[in-house]
C-alpha cells in the first residue's frame, strides 16, 4: 500500500493524538474493506475507536483541507 503524506500525518495523529495503538491500525489497514471505505469508518466499525474519537478524527481530517 502506498501512502501520501496525508494518509501518513493521519496514522501519525491517530497514534500520537489518540493513543491508538499501532496494532489496532494495522489491524484496520489489513482489511480488504479498506478500499470501500475510510479508514476512519473502519477503525469504528471494528470497535477500534469510539464515537468521541471518531468525531475527533472528523474535525481533525476537516482542519486538513
Amino acid at each position: 500500500m502506498v501512502m501520501s503524506n496525508s494518509d501518513r500525518k493521519l496514522l501519525e495523529f491517530l497514534h500520537k493524538e489518540l493513543q491508538i495503538s499501532q496494532e489496532d491500525i494495522d489491524v484496520a489497514l489489513k482489511h480488504p474493506e479498506l478500499n470501500y471505505g475510510p479508514l476512519p469508518m473502519l477503525l469504528w466499525q471494528y470497535g477500534l475507536v469510539n464515537l468521541q474519537q471518531l468525531e475527533k478524527i472528523f474535525d481533525w481530517l476537516a482542519e486538513q483541507t
